[in-house]
């Protein structure tokens, strides 16, 4: 029910639930913008009644640091460096977007041994973030152990990928026209060791949480995005995929190596927090192997992996547009050239900005226990959708 009471010489109405058979006002409450289960600094605007979600606004633009505005005034070398942190468990896919964009604006062929150790790198990337999520998506509704499983498994690919790039979050390894450098003698094969290593090791975390009673009970059922609301709020990656969205563009539309790859799409279709993270740990098996094929084939090419350019680079005058299969979904970069040695604009489509409009549908009806579940279940980084 409704009442009419005066504030200030107005009249404000306030709304009453009695979803718990007492009269108890609907309450206001605001989760964040310092909230220690989302990963960075988001904030949602809840409407509560009792324990139940009544309506939820995302507010964004907490971390906002401007990115797209600073790519104007660096040059195509310079923007690397930024484009790779937005999402700051991806370095390596974000950097690779730009560096397609960049080199399809310049007319670029890039050389076959780059083509397939690029590819390669980003399967790896793909692993290291996705095991971030599954060990700190348990965390946060109360399960421990999975982290540690989880950063085991990532300490022993960081490792190979700190040697191949000197870096161990923004690897700075992708350049116009290839890679930095070539590879160290014999890194093929260690980093074949490392892929097997995980992968006969995975089994452990997998057993751990997949099928764990406590785990289940917080997740089946909860949550539920339906294809259809997928597909209206844009969302792509996991979460998309988990709903029966089956659309991944290293399968729909290759691009590096992955047209000469049998690329296999894990879906679901209960759309639920547990099919969420289901996806995500059936994805890195997935990975492990495509990595391996790519290494694989790495092995048996000869030649340079990047093209000599001037010192300094220009795109052509024009636009185009690149996306990539990141880790977390579809990326865009829309380059637009007027001829300089700096993008005239180039405008990101990160996947967690479009995967996180969801919640404005997803969490209404939810009770405030299950909010954190469902939160965790996006899968985004706030960096990638204020950029």
């Amino acid at each position: 029910m409704s009442g009419m009471t005066t504030d200030a010489g107005s009249l404000r109405e306030l709304t009453v639930g009695t979803g718990t058979g007492l009269d108890t006002a609907d309450m206001v409450l605001n989760i964040g913008p310092q909230h220690p289960s989302t990963h960075g600094v988001l904030r949602l605007k809840l409407v509560l009644d009792g324990e139940r979600v009544v309506a939820c606004e995302p507010i964004v633009g907490y971390m906002h640091r401007g990115a797209e505005k600073l790519f104007e005034v660096r040059d195509y070398r310079q923007i690397i460096v930024l484009a790779n942190r937005h999402d700051w468990l991806s370095a390596f896919a974000n950097e690779l977007g730009v560096v397609l964009a960049v080199e399809r604006l310049m007319g670029l062929e890039v050389p076959e041994r780059a083509v397939w150790l690029r590819t390669a790198l980003a399967e790896l990337n793909r692993v290291l973030n996705h095991l971030m999520f599954l060990g700190s998506y348990p965390l946060e509704i109360g399960a421990i152990t999975p982290m540690f499983y989880a950063f085991r498994e990532r300490e022993t690919l960081q490792t190979v990928l700190e040697e191949v790039s000197g870096g161990r979050i923004h690897y700075m390894f992708n350049r116009v026209g290839g890679l930095k450098e070539e590879v160290p003698a014999g890194w093929t094969g260690r980093a074949r060791a490392a892929i097997d290593e995980v992968r006969r090791r995975l089994p452990d975390l997998d057993h751990l949480i997949r099928r764990n009673e406590i785990f289940l009970a917080r997740t089946v059922g909860v949550g539920v995005l339906s294809a259809a609301d997928a597909a209206a709020f844009g969302a792509s990656g996991p979460v998309a995929r988990a709903s029966g969205l089956d659309l991944d563009l290293r399968r729909d539309e290759p691009y590096l190596a992955y047209g000469e790859l049998d690329v296999p799409v894990v879906t679901r279709t209960t759309g639920d927090c547990h099919a969420r993270f289901e996806v995500l740990l059936d994805q890195v098996y997935v990975s492990l192997d495509l990595a391996q094929q790519c290494l694989d084939r790495v092995d048996r090419l000869t030649g340079p992996v990047n093209t000599r350019l001037p010192k300094v680079v220009k795109a052509p005058e024009g636009h185009t547009y690149a996306w990539t299969e990141n880790p977390l979904g579809i990326n865009g970069y829309y380059l637009v050239s007027r001829g300089e040695k700096t993008p005239w604009r180039l405008k990101l489509r990160t996947a967690s900005y479009a995967n996180v409009q969801a919640l404005a549908t997803l969490l209404p009806g939810c009770l405030v226990p299950d909010l954190v579940a469902i939160l965790g279940s996006m899968f985004f980084v706030v960096g990638d959708i204020d950029k």
